[in-house]
């Protein structure tokens, strides 16, 4: 994380289930925010491929589904897997006092 930006609380930890995800909004930009069992993971809330809502996709421990044609993202890179195209862009999370936050899109 860029040590001149600061990080902004997007959501409190239990308002997230676990291997659940759920939507944000920062800065006009629409942001997935997933709860794994390795933690919480931020990425764009749209699949490369069509647009898909990703929050709303199968969660895995590392790896969401795009509900709408199953393209599996990488949590971590942000990359398709298993063949696919495209990406999204990742943010660092820091969960700190109950809360879930990240550096703010550029």
């Amino acid at each position: 994380m860029s040590p001149t930006r600061e990080l902004v609380a997007i959501a409190r930890t239990e308002d997230i289930p676990p291997m659940e995800g759920r939507t944000v909004t920062l800065d006009g930009r629409r942001i997935a925010l997933f709860h794994t069992a390795t933690g919480f993971h931020a990425i764009d809330a749209a699949c490369p491929h069509k647009g898909g809502p990703l929050e709303e996709g199968l969660l895995g421990d590392s790896s969401v589904a795009c509900p709408l044609h199953g393209l599996r993202i990488d949590l971590k890179t942000g990359c398709a897997l298993a063949g696919g195209a495209g990406s999204v862009a990742v943010y660092q999370v820091v969960v700190r006092d109950g809360w879930v936050y990240i550096e703010p899109p550029s």
